[in-house]
């Protein structure tokens, strides 16, 4: 079997439409994300509280966020000192179906994302729609989509490492949405630093 980070591509449509390998799904109560080394799904954490991810979450195969991530980063928020986290691109997937099962690959259609902080690392979130989506296809960037769906996304991302008893995670910021120009550029990027670290 291939490897689910290195093994398997990208898409040839990309960055218009890539392929997403699904971590964890809106049922998952547990934290998951892949090994790197053997390629197997393990847990990372238990979930602290009830907040579960809102939409279908995983990485962008043979993407990396390094040098070329965390520039685009600084360069876009203002910010300084900021490095990437060291790991394939984050993507949520969108859609109305509900696939309750992790461990697979979709094809999905990015729609924007968020910029987000963590520990002074980049570690983008790439919003994405699952292609082919009969309710949500017509979704073509962040601004399409309800502000309560959003909402969830942020609240997730910003509280899914708070530890019990913090109101808040000290380490955590998102410093904006953006579109899906950004993206796009977002996901190029992380392909150069995959090809620079790996190829």
């Amino acid at each position: 079997m291939a490897h689910p980070w290195h093994g398997i591509p990208i898409g040839d449509q990309a960055p218009e439409v890539v392929n997403a390998f699904i971590e964890m799904t809106p049922t998952d109560s547990v934290k998951y994300e892949i090994d790197k080394e053997t390629g197997f799904l393990k847990v990372d954490r238990p979930q602290k509280f009830s907040n579960i991810v809102p939409a279908l979450y995983g990485f962008i195969p043979q993407t990396y966020c390094a040098e070329e991530v965390a520039g685009y980063c600084m360069e876009k928020s203002g910010l300084t000192n900021i490095v990437g986290d060291g790991d394939p691109l984050d993507i949520c997937v969108l859609t109305e179906r509900n696939i309750a099962s992790g461990y697979i690959l979709v094809p999905a259609i990015p729609i924007g994302g968020l910029r987000m902080i963590d520990g002074g690392e980049a570690d983008d979130k790439i919003i994405a729609i699952l292609k082919g989506d009969e309710v949500f296809h017509h979704w073509k960037s962040l601004d399409e989509c309800p502000d309560s769906l959003i909402d969830r996304l942020r609240h997730y991302f910003l509280t899914y490492k708070q530890i019990p008893g913090e109101k808040t995670s000290k380490y955590i910021e998102i410093t904006n949405m953006y579109g899906v120009e950004e993206a796009n550029e977002v996901i190029r990027r992380s392909r150069d630093d995959y090809k620079e670290h790996f190829e």
